[in-house]
């Protein structure tokens, strides 16, 4: 059913491939290029934001992956190794949750600041949302990226708010273009 609901919405949304059959995959969507797939850091501890007084530069004073979350954070890159798709850049947040789903999922990635949690900030949303956009218009055909970063700024970019460990494809026109969970 996710899979139909993902196809309908690329369908609405004029992306390449969206005549595709139900089940298929999102692997020919990322194969195309010219997008990125924004995912929401795989499942922390409970809570939510981080608690008071943290620090962006001591993992230990944030709210960090579970355990579950970092079994998650492999499957995702498992789902790219088993479908052949290697990502031509892995961009993260620098809250260590999604540093460790990046590092777990591919084995690397660079920091970028843009993608840091506004859930505090929210007036830097507009000056990172234009950061952003420029960044994924120069993603051209045969390549994408993967962002990594936090559920309030995936819906502050797309209007859609993914559960953690979910990702939103976002074309090059800074559209999204449908949702997917790769993880199982």
């Amino acid at each position: 059913m996710q899979r139909r609901h993902l196809l309908l919405t690329l369908a609405a949304s004029g992306w390449p491939f969206a005549h595709a059959q139900p089940d298929a995959d999102i692997a020919p969507l990322l194969k195309a290029g010219n997008c990125v797939l924004m995912l929401r850091h795989a499942q922390t501890v409970p809570g939510i934001g981080d608690p008071p007084g943290f620090r962006l530069e001591q993992c230990s004073t944030q709210r960090n992956l579970s355990e579950d979350g970092l079994a998650q954070a492999r499957k995702i890159g498992q789902w790219f190794n088993s479908r052949k798709l290697e990502p031509s850049a892995v961009r993260s947040s620098a809250w260590c949750r999604c540093k460790d789903t990046a590092e777990a999922a591919f084995g690397r990635f660079t920091v970028l600041p843009a993608l840091g949690s506004t859930f505090e900030a929210q007036d830097q949303r507009s000056d990172d949302r234009k950061s952003l956009v420029s960044l994924l218009g120069s993603i051209p055909k045969g390549r994408f990226e993967v962002w990594v970063t936090h559920q309030v700024n995936i819906a502050a970019f797309t209007g859609i708010s993914p559960a953690m460990g979910e990702a939103v494809l976002v074309g090059g026109d800074g559209r999204p273009a449908g949702r997917a969970t790769l993880a199982g």
